[in-house]
């Protein structure tokens, strides 16, 4: 009796991937590691005095936004993704998610909140940077500015002449987000907050 003869064919990605080395490494640079994405946040380039030289990077998952920490031989061929930065200004949220419209175009995508960093802090008009898969036209996630001017909606009342920093309270801003602040912070201040720590950096004068 004749066997059966089983054919396994492994299908390539239906998006074009290109070959790049850790030499090629760059902050913002899209890997395909296992079918899943990451961005590279942070690399460095070691070269023990003995022993073969090495890369450390902390990537960013995509669609979990979770750091993984990853050590690479030095020169080994990673997948590269190429994406494009696109701008695009925020317009309004419903339950399908945030909505955005592309700065010149007009076209319209929308966004799940977890994929947007600091997410919490955007406000109306807001302008973001999408990173588009380029061969799929697929939005991988968003970008927020860096740091974000917010007002102060409520506070407790600060402390007058009292201009410490070191000492902080919550602080209720525009976006519904709270946010620690000095206690010389006040209703109607606007104070400027870094979107990935959500961090007060400082009061900004009117």
């Amino acid at each position: 009796m004749g066997g059966l003869f089983v054919l396994t064919l492994k299908l390539k990605s239906p998006y074009r991937l290109f070959m790049a080395t850790t030499a090629d490494f760059k902050n913002g640079m899209c890997l395909d590691i296992d079918g899943n994405y990451f961005f590279i946040v942070e690399f460095l380039h070691v070269k023990p005095g003995k022993g073969p030289a090495f890369v450390r990077t902390k990537l960013r998952n995509v669609k979990t936004g979770r750091i993984l920490d990853k050590t690479w031989n030095s020169g080994v061929k990673v997948n590269e993704v190429r994406i494009e930065r696109r701008p695009y200004q925020y317009s309004y949220k419903d339950e399908m998610g945030y909505h955005f419209l592309h700065t010149e175009t007009w076209e319209e995508i929308i966004v799940a909140g977890e994929s947007i960093e600091g997410v919490e802090f955007l406000k109306d008009g807001d302008i973001v940077e999408a990173m588009v898969h380029a061969a799929s036209e697929t939005v991988l996630t968003c970008e927020m500015p860096a740091n974000v001017v917010l007002e102060i909606k409520y506070t407790e009342p600060g402390i007058k002449g009292d201009t410490a920093t070191n000492t902080l309270k919550p602080a209720e801003v525009e976006t519904g987000a709270t946010v620690r602040v000095p206690l010389f912070c006040n209703i109607g201040d606007k104070i400027r907050v870094d979107t990935r720590s959500g961090n007060y950096l400082e009061r900004v004068k009117a």
